[in-house]
């Protein structure tokens, strides 16, 4: 004999009565809520959750309802986040442990423009208008704390400039790598300035910006890098419509909070390279200013006839023309002119044109940036107009 969803009901019904009476639980949480707006706060959280982990706990997302929000919470115990969602009628507090997997899918794929979601401690039902899924329950108490903003110190930050200090350093970074320090984004306060440095030992991006100070600031002396993980989860939890990030450091961890996020990181240990060293003096070179969409085309033209073993593009300047040249013995020759403003000498250096891409696509296509090298041996130096400025070391010709 088959159970009826009016079965099942009933079951829950006399389930949550009999979780009453017994005095093992208190009274059900119980929420009706716009599947969007959850299903996007979802996402964003259970992505810091880890795939697999010798804590199962942490392969789930925790539901906190109180009588003023609705907050999800995600940590692998590096980073964590705090994310309240929007559009959510309270009818009942309450916390429930919800599977990344399983609670992600019904967000997914149900069509339901509400879901009610009511929970006990024995489950979790989520009702749609014809689906209605129960999933296990979870000891809440064995996920771990996940750290608030609760501090008197720290910086503001227009939101839309934190996202491009992110956008433009993290790809320069290296996870890769034996040395620690190089997998995240260096931060430095100085002068009402906020500067984000990344950095994989051949290349570094660093961008600056203003940033306000309430207490006392961030310690020029203190080493401050997240992981470019981190970085990456915190540019998706600033949304275009926050005005203002605020961001903290506390012990060892590193805070950021919006009008609905806060976002925890554990800072990483280790020697990060003197920034300010690797570029060199302005104007030791020859500086022109080219067009952002035409150079990165013209590259990535160039880039075709390279290889693993023989990435390398040649950047040649002189009378009036940009000339690119790209040779692997595998995959045959490519030569792409550009015209330029420029009538002086010839001069050559070799880049990876992968290094070269990367910059130019977190920039907008109409518009122009310095590109500045001295000799084929030196490093080249490409910055903009907004505080951005990108280092790339040369080839060797004879790749």
């Amino acid at each position: 004999m088959s159970t009826t969803l009016e079965d099942q009901a009933a079951f829950d019904s006399s389930e949550t009565t009999a979780t009453r009476s017994t005095g093992k639980a208190g009274p059900n949480m119980k929420i009706s809520c716009d599947r969007e707006q959850l299903l996007h706060a979802f996402q964003t959280v259970a992505s810091v959750a880890p795939a697999r982990s010798p804590k199962p706990i942490l392969q789930n997302v925790k539901l906190e309802v109180t009588d003023q929000a609705v907050t999800l919470l995600a940590t692998d115990l590096e980073v964590g986040i705090r994310h309240q969602v929007s559009g959510v009628d309270i009818q009942s507090t309450g916390v429930v442990i919800l599977s990344v997997t399983r609670f992600g899918s019904i967000l997914r794929e149900s069509t339901d423009e509400t879901l009610h979601l009511e929970g006990d401690g024995q489950g979790t039902t989520i009702r749609g208008e014809r689906s209605q899924f129960r999933l296990p329950a979870e000891n809440p108490a064995e996920f771990p704390q996940v750290t608030g903003f609760d501090v008197s110190n720290y910086h503001t930050v227009p939101a839309r400039l934190l996202r491009e200090l992110i956008r433009r350093t993290a790809f320069a970074t290296d996870n890769e790598s034996s040395r620690y320090a190089l997998g995240g984004i260096k931060l430095e306060v100085a002068d009402a300035h906020l500067t984000a440095i990344g950095t994989d030992g051949r290349r570094l991006a660093k961008m600056t910006g203003p940033v306000g100070t309430t207490g006392e600031a961030l310690d020029a002396a203190q080493t401050t890098i997240i992981p470019t993980r981190a970085m990456t989860l915190i540019e998706r939890a600033v949304v275009p419509a926050d005005d203002e990030v605020k961001i903290a450091v506390n012990g060892n961890e590193f805070l950021v909070h919006t009008e609905r996020a806060t976002i925890s990181a554990r800072m990483l240990e280790g020697r990060f390279p003197d920034w300010k060293k690797v570029f060199p003096e302005s104007g030791a070179g020859v500086k022109l200013d080219l067009a952002v969409g035409a150079t990165l085309t013209a590259v990535r033209q160039a880039q075709i006839a390279t290889s693993d073993e023989s990435r390398g593009v040649d950047f040649t300047f002189g009378e009036g023309m940009l000339v690119l040249s790209g040779k692997a013995a595998e995959v045959g020759q490519s030569r792409v002119e550009l015209p330029i403003g420029y009538d002086g000498d010839e001069l050559t250096v070799t880049l990876d044109p992968r290094f070269v891409v990367d910059f130019l696509k977190v920039l907008d296509a109409d518009k122009t940036f310095s590109f500045e090298v001295k000799d084929a041996e030196s490093a080249a130096v490409c910055s903009t107009d907004d505080g951005y400025g990108y280092v790339i070391m040369p080839l060797a010709r004879d790749r």
